[in-house]
């Protein structure tokens, strides 16, 4: 008895429905990517694009079962994937200026990336809900049983477009090539349901529509570019990376937002103001002499770890830091030192604090971002975790993106407020001065004494640490009002919420000029 399973080719319904599921999940993944950069990763950004693509899809499936019953053919059908594979190489063309346009809109936070989601990837969505109606009826056959084959089959296809644009496609290539195999895709699927006629005017129109997503790749999409010289870029499995060199600065932009910098004359030199506060743990502890083993939770361009590898000789650094491949463009760009007291670490930064044995004399928290914050690493059970993981003189510091004070403080007194349940004290510094969003650093100890300004400042005239902190001591404050914001847990952590607000305004982040001692003495803000 043969007991091989039938082969045959799959018939073009079954080709069409298929690839309308591989190119709507890719797009759906890909437009994550396209909008990172001006509004974030949040909850609101990916439930936005959720919501837009279901909605067009069933907009698609009713607008296309009512043409399906009357005129359904596979040169229609051809005509959806050529408008959808134009349409595609229109987002790679000016997705970027749409998207920078939109963000104009007077809309709420959380409502801000719903014109560009719509714009951009509505009307692909919707002609892709015209295949399923239109394959099923031009499949024939019992209703049910055809019905349930083609949302099979296009079910398959969704799977494969979200594995592979997730595994495949976005690790190794850019946006707008990313946009061109999905656009490739969709003619493919053109080309194969119009097969019989493509030595005729529907082969030519396949190779128009090609002509124009290979165009508009090879300009890398119109809009607004980051100032400078790009020396490298590529899309990470987490966000778009970039390395950029404006004058003498060297700066890692990670989804468009700046996250490191590193003056390429004097690569010692603290470019932003609020990696300067990286050392101020070192005067609330008794004995800074004492201190031997710090962490960062975030690597960026390892600007304060390097920073303190070479300011503190006998001191070992360890980071922890997600992406595998800021480690590299790290490694490569702004150069992570050789040395047995640098460890890297690659992971979660609550995984590494659970499964390591280790206490640490500081730990810093430089892992959030102005509307994008991993609520897991902002809750008390992390506050907890990473207390447990301190030595007893041991200090936490927190760079926090917020606003002091206003509207826009909603998420710096939760955490301030979080904070205080687990550590005894807890102090914040303002980088910027007044109501603006800027870097706020939060310092929590495990002692339960009171420190004061005044004797911060003396500590810092007594203790040699590298750095005079005597201006960014100044900005001390404490004691600040939480009645009105939660207490961030595992169960009810709000932080896209909390940081509505904060999305909405200018980030004012102080740049500075320092002497050779070390003494910031000039500053200005971008």
């Amino acid at each position: 008895m043969d007991l091989r399973l039938p082969s045959r080719r799959p018939s073009r319904a079954e080709t069409a429905v298929f690839v309308s599921g591989v190119t709507s999940m890719g797009l759906e993944i890909l437009a994550g990517r396209i909008l990172a950069p001006a509004f974030g990763n949040s909850i609101y950004t990916w439930g936005g694009i959720i919501g837009v693509f279901l909605a067009a899809l069933s907009l698609g499936y009713h607008r296309g079962g009512q043409r399906a019953a009357r005129n359904a053919s596979y040169g229609r059908l051809g005509w959806i994937f050529l408008a959808t594979a134009l349409y595609v190489a229109g987002v790679i063309l000016i997705g970027d200026a749409a998207v920078q346009a939109t963000e104009l809109f007077p809309l709420p936070s959380e409502f801000a990336s719903l014109p560009a989601i719509t714009l951009l990837f509505g009307p692909p969505t919707y002609l892709l809900g015209y295949v399923s109606p239109y394959t099923a009826e031009l499949a024939g056959g019992d209703v049910g049983a055809t019905a349930g084959h083609v949302y099979a089959v296009g079910t398959v296809g969704s799977i494969v477009g979200a594995f592979g644009t997730t595994y495949l496609l976005v690790p190794t290539l850019s946006v707008p090539q990313i946009g061109l195999v999905l656009g490739l895709t969709a003619l493919v699927a053109a080309a194969a349901v119009t097969a019989p006629d493509l030595r005729g005017t529907a082969g030519l129109r396949v190779g128009v529509v090609a002509l124009a997503l290979v165009a508009a790749t090879a300009t890398g999409g119109l809009g607004p570019a980051v100032a400078g010289e790009t020396v490298y870029g590529t899309q990470t499995a987490y966000q778009e990376l970039q390395v950029v060199d404006r004058g003498d600065v060297r700066t890692l932009y990670l989804d468009g937002q700046r996250h490191s910098a590193m003056d390429l004359t004097d690569p010692d030199r603290h470019v932003f103001e609020y990696t300067r506060y990286f050392h101020a743990p070192l005067l609330f502890t008794e004995d800074a002499d004492a201190v031997d083993r710090v962490l960062f939770v975030g690597g960026g361009g390892f600007t304060g770890p390097r920073i303190f590898h070479e300011t503190y000789p006998n001191v070992t650094v360890d980071v922890v830091e997600l992406d595998p491949a800021v480690v590299d463009a790290a490694d490569r760009y702004f150069g992570i030192p050789d040395s047995p007291r640098m460890n890297v670490h690659v992971g979660g930064a609550r995984q590494f604090l659970e499964s390591t044995n280790r206490t640490y004399d500081v730990i810093v928290l430089d892992a959030y971002r102005k509307d994008s914050v991993p609520f897991q690493l902002t809750t008390v059970e992390f506050m907890r975790l990473a207390a447990d993981r301190l030595d007893d003189d041991g200090v936490l510091l927190a760079n926090l993106i917020a606003a002091p004070t206003g509207p826009a403080s909603d998420f710096y007194r939760a955490e301030y407020k979080t904070m205080e349940q687990v550590f005894p004290r807890v102090y914040s510094f303002p980088t910027a001065g007044g109501p603006v969003v800027q870097n706020i650093e939060v310092i929590a100890t495990k002692q339960t004494g009171l420190v004061s300004e005044s004797e911060l400042q003396g500590r810092n005239d007594r203790r040699d640490i590298g750095i005079d902190l005597a201006a960014d001591l100044s900005s001390y404050r404490r004691g600040e009002p939480t009645d009105d914001v939660p207490v961030l847990t595992d169960d009810r952590a709000p932080v896209d919420s909390l940081l509505d607000e904060a999305v909405g305004q200018r980030y004012v982040r102080v740049r500075t000029n320092e002497s050779t001692n070390g003494t910031a003495t000039a500053a200005a803000t971008e």
